[in-house]
């Protein structure tokens, strides 16, 4: 019979074979050999080695700057760890007295911790430096032993501390707790094998993997936070609350066009490496995303402009101010009580008038008002890579009585977190469509790949021409009215609104009579804008509108930020 089969077709799927074999045997190496280098060299290191090989990793977080390099914000950093075998501890005591003066630590743990015969491994002290740990070793005082270890560092301190949060315990499990450290926390996480294992284990144990399995991915993550714009707008922040005396204060800086966020903070904040002295948990959160305010007048430019695309109004539409508007028997009044006559719709925001508001609001009509008003995404989350965002509280937006859409035009009765407010500013800014708030642009993979993240854009109903009059409008407000006029950029175009509104009970039993929460959002260059810059005060103090607490520190964040970024000038 004869045989039909190709002895070099043979040859050819053999070589095809030993190619694809080889192709990944030599990445599997360069994994080893390179990308995990230094868990073998912690591993060669025997003068401090781990028993278990069990040395904390975990990827790192960068801030990255405006040209593009990229800065630790979370890492880990070496140092070593005391650990004590009781059993061979003759003299607690005498053991203590030696190394207290090299290491600082409590007389009573230790003591206890020594006493307990029956274990062999006992953690007193971490995060030595080489030099302490050398003195020690120097001692040889038997049943006290010197490891290497790794731990959570954060190079900026308090710098961004909600947004970053941190890496805790949680009974035993040891993950990331809040901000991006517990959003991230897969890609962040390493894989707890045990690392002692035999280098050419690693090499082909994989290899099925490789072929047939998508292990999970792991990497670093890169922000779009730019360190120094971070730094720069902590500090105003910090001055807002230590000159007023808020409970809080908070503020973002994101591009408007795209969703990248460049700064984010919350006063009080905390030291990121030593979170455990933090009183109260609460601090460890970001109101940013998590808290809802009824934040007042800085609303109402997202009304006008409403009511300018549908046609009901323009800016120079005129009304009579008679102070006061009833609706369902409820009493409107302006922030005075007072009433200004026939005014046109630009002083209704030059003057954050009310009645103006509910004007606009009547003009359109409850659907149709409700519709723009949904229309900028405020009853959804924004999915901002934060954990815990909460949704706005909405729900007058489809109440059956006219009266809490005539709150809702100024702000009242409708609560928003600050992120949901600043992507409805954006939309004013962008020409009308609706961003994604984001702080991660990159994923830095462990296997060397990078993976770009592009964030979703969608459109709202406002038509460009209508985002391009609002923006007009609230320019010449900061032009004449804010600051009267004292605080216009001879060079720049800003666009800008005010807010100030009572806070609420939580009781839901009305408002505060001394309370006020201060609000302020602007973006520039207004006609083609880089940054949209928000702040917010919590009980502010001394001063009762937000035009007097929060004009300086946005005029000084919108002068460093085009000072910095080098922005031409638009006028």
């Amino acid at each position: 019979m004869k045989n039909n089969s190709n002895p070099l077709a043979r040859i050819r799927i053999l070589s095809l074979a030993i190619f694809v074999f080889a192709a990944i045997l030599v990445s599997r190496l360069f994994l080893v050999q390179v990308v995990h280098t230094n868990k073998y060299s912690e591993l060669a290191d025997k003068q401090y080695s781990t028993p278990s090989g069990d040395i904390f990793e975990r990827g790192s977080i960068f801030f990255k700057s405006k040209d593009g390099r990229l800065v630790d914000a979370a890492t880990l950093t070496n140092g070593f760890k005391v650990a004590i075998t009781p059993k061979l501890i003759i003299d607690p005591e005498a053991t203590y007295t030696l190394l207290l003066p090299i290491i600082s630590f409590d007389h009573d743990t230790f003591i206890s911790r020594a006493s307990k015969k029956n274990d062999v491994y006992e953690e007193v002290i971490n995060h030595l430096s080489k030099e302490q740990a050398d003195a020690i070793e120097a001692l040889k005082i038997k049943g006290v032993s010197i490891y290497k270890e790794k731990w959570r560092f954060y190079p900026g301190g308090t710098l961004a501390s909600q947004t970053l949060g941190f890496v805790a315990y949680q009974g035993n499990d040891f993950s990331g707790r809040y901000g991006l450290e517990r959003y991230y926390n897969d890609f962040l996480s390493r894989n707890k094998e045990d690392l002692n294992i035999n280098f050419f284990a690693e090499v082909f144990s994989n290899i099925g993997n490789t072929i047939f399995e998508n292990d999970k991915k792991e990497g670093d993550i890169v922000t779009s936070i730019e360190p120094t714009v971070q730094n720069f707008f902590e500090g105003e922040l910090k001055s807002i609350e230590e000159k007023y005396t808020a409970d809080l204060v908070g503020g973002i800086i994101i591009n408007p066009k795209d969703g990248s966020i460049y700064a984010l903070g919350v006063m009080p904040d905390f030291d990121l490496n030593t979170f455990g002295k933090v009183k109260d948990p609460l601090t460890y959160s970001n109101p940013l995303v998590e808290n809802v305010y009824e934040l007042g007048s800085v609303i109402k430019p997202l009304v006008m402009a409403a009511g300018i695309d549908a046609g009901v109004v323009t800016a120079d539409t005129k009304y009579n101010d008679l102070g006061y508007v009833t609706v369902n028997t409820k009493r409107i009044n302006n922030f005075d009580g007072k009433g200004r006559g026939v005014i046109p719709m630009q002083e209704v925001l030059n003057q954050s008038l009310n009645t103006g508001m509910v004007f606009v609001m009547q003009k359109l009509g409850r659907e149709r008002f409700s519709d723009y008003m949904l229309g900028y995404g405020i009853e959804q989350k924004t999915g901002i890579d934060l954990p815990h965002e909460t949704a706005s509280l909405v729900s007058n937006m489809h109440s059956p009585r006219d009266v809490e859409y005539a709150t809702a035009s100024f702000g009242q009765g409708i609560a928003l977190t600050p992120m949901a407010a600043v992507r409805a500013f954006s939309a004013l800014a962008n020409g009308g469509y609706l961003i994604q708030p984001h702080i991660m642009t990159d994923i830095k993979y462990t296997d060397g790949s990078i993976e770009h993240r592009d964030y979703p854009t969608q459109p709202t109903t406002l038509k460009k021409e209508s985002t391009a009059e609002i923006t007009r409008m609230l320019v010449k407000l900061v032009d004449v009215s804010l600051g009267e006029g004292k605080v216009k950029l001879p060079n720049f175009s800003v666009a800008a609104k005010t807010g100030t509104a009572q806070i609420a009970r939580p009781d839901g039993g009305g408002y505060y009579d001394d309370r006020l929460l201060h609000s302020f959002f602007g973006y520039f260059p207004a006609y083609n804008p880089k940054f949209l810059v928000f702040l917010y005060a919590v009980n502010p103090h001394g001063e009762k509108y937000a035009s007097r607490t929060l004009t300086t520190p946005f005029i000084n964040t919108a002068k460093f930020l085009l000072n910095y970024y080098q922005v031409p000038p638009d006028r």
